[in-house]
C-alpha cells in the first residue's frame, strides 16, 4: 500500500444550484442524485478507495456536517474528518488539509477531490490517478487534472496547455474562469483547452511553500497552529482563528499566481454536477429527452424536461419543454433549464424574505 498517499475530500459546500433538493440540512454531496444507493460523497470515495490508503483520508466539510459524513462513510475515524467553522472558499481548505496531513507525513503526496463530482471512465479515472501521484515522484509541481472538452461549455473554467512535459502531463500557459459561448468555442476549435475539473495533486510541502509565498495571509494562520496540529487543540485553534482567513479559492490564491503547474490531461467522463442542466445530461431519457427521477411521467406533447420529486408522484404535463419541475415536502420549482444560473439569486431572495425556512 502507497502510505505516503493521502486524499482530501472536500465537503463542505451548500449546492444552492440543486434547490430545492439540495438543502442547508442536507446539501447535494449527501444525496444520492443518480440512483445508485450511493450518495456523491460515497461514489467519490469509492473511487479513490484502494488507490489510497482508507486511514489517509481527510474529510473537509463544515461542523454541521459531521453526523451526516459520519454516518454515510463510517469506515473514516472522527480524527480523519476536519470541521470548518466557517466558510471561506477552497484555498483555506486546502491550506488546513495541507498543514494538518504534513505534520502526520512531511513527505506526503496529496489528492485533492469534490465530493460531488461524476465520473463515468471509473477505470480509467483511477489510471490516471495512479499516473498522477507517481508523476510527483519526479515533478515538484502543483498538478491539475485537464478534462478533455466534448462541448462549448460555459459554465466551467479552462486550462490552456503549454509546452508537454511527459506523456499526457503539459505546462500550463492560462487559466480562464467560465468564458462566454464565442469564446468557449474558440477554446474548443483551438485543442489547447481543457475543462478546469477542480481535482489537484500535490506534495504536502509544496503546497505550503506556494502559499507561504503567494497566499501569506492564510499561511501564517496555518502556522500559527503548527502546534497545535494533530493534537486536541487543533479544533478549538481553528474555530477561533479559520474565520480570519481570507475567502478565496485555490485556484485565485495559488494555481494562477504559481510558475510550477502543470495539468494532466485526461478523458474520463468527468461532469461537475453543479446544477439540474448537468443532472439531466447525464441521467437517462425517454424518447423524448425527458428525465424522470423518483417519479412517474406522463408526458404529452413535452420534451426535454427533468421532473424529479421526493415521494414517487404520479406528474402529468402537457405542453412542457426544457424545464426543470422539482418537487420537495415545502416547495416546488418549475423554472426553464435555460435560465437555471438564476436560482442562486432566487434562494437569496428566498432567504431574505422567508429566512431559512426552505432552504
Amino acid at each position: 500500500m502507497n502510505n505516503d498517499r493521502y486524499c482530501v475530500i472536500m465537503c463542505g459546500g451548500v449546492g444552492s444550484r440543486f434547490w430545492p433538493y439540495s438543502r442547508t440540512s442536507m446539501p447535494k454531496q449527501f444525496i444520492d442524485f443518480m440512483g445508485t444507493g450511493r450518495s456523491l460523497l460515497q461514489m467519490t470515495f469509492d473511487r479513490l478507495d484502494g488507490i489510497v490508503p482508507v486511514e489517509n483520508f481527510v474529510i473537509m466539510t463544515n461542523a454541521a456536517y459531521e453526523g451526516i459524513v459520519r454516518e454515510q462513510l463510517p469506515q473514516i475515524s472522527p480524527s480523519q474528518i476536519l470541521l470548518e467553522p466557517a466558510r471561506r472558499n477552497t484555498a483555506p481548505c486546502n491550506a488546513w488539509a495541507a498543514w494538518h496531513i504534513a505534520a502526520r507525513n512531511p513527505k506526503a503526496k496529496i489528492m485533492v477531490a469534490s465530493s460531488d463530482h461524476l465520473i463515468v471512465r471509473q477505470d480509467e479515472f483511477r489510471a490516471r490517478v495512479e499516473d498522477a501521484f507517481d508523476f510527483l515522484d519526479s515533478h515538484d509541481v502543483l498538478l491539475t487534472m485537464g478534462v478533455k472538452p466534448n462541448r462549448p461549455e460555459t459554465g466551467y473554467g479552462y486550462i490552456q496547455v503549454s509546452d508537454d512535459v511527459e506523456g499526457a502531463f503539459s505546462l500550463v500557459k492560462t487559466f480562464t474562469e467560465k468564458p462566454n459561448e464565442e469564446l468557449a468555442k474558440v477554446f474548443l476549435a483551438s485543442g489547447e483547452f481543457y475543462w478546469n475539473s477542480g481535482m489537484f495533486f500535490w506534495r504536502a510541502q509544496s503546497i505550503i511553500d506556494a502559499m507561504r509565498k503567494f497566499a501569506p495571509e492564510i499561511a501564517d494562520i496555518m502556522d500559527g497552529g503548527s502546534a497545535q496540529m494533530l493534537t486536541s487543540a487543533e479544533q478549538d485553534y481553528f474555530n477561533n482563528n479559520y474565520a480570519s482567513c481570507p475567502n478565496i479559492s485555490i485556484d485565485f490564491a495559488v494555481m494562477e499566481k504559481s510558475e510550477n503547474v502543470c495539468v494532466e490531461r485526461v478523458d474520463i467522463g468527468w461532469s461537475d454536477l453543479g446544477t439540474w442542466g448537468a443532472l439531466y445530461e447525464q441521467l437517462p431519457k425517454d424518447e423524448h429527452r425527458n428525465v424522470a427521477r423518483g417519479c412517474h411521467v406522463l408526458a404529452y406533447d413535452s420534451t426535454g424536461n427533468i421532473i424529479a420529486t421526493q415521494s414517487e408522484k404520479l406528474v402529468v404535463v402537457n405542453g412542457l419543454n426544457d424545464y426543470i419541475v422539482a418537487d420537495t415536502d415545502d416547495a416546488l420549482l418549475i423554472m426553464p433549464l435555460a435560465e437555471e444560473q438564476r436560482l442562486r439569486n432566487v434562494v437569496n431572495e428566498i432567504r431574505a424574505e422567508l429566512g431559512e425556512k426552505h432552504l
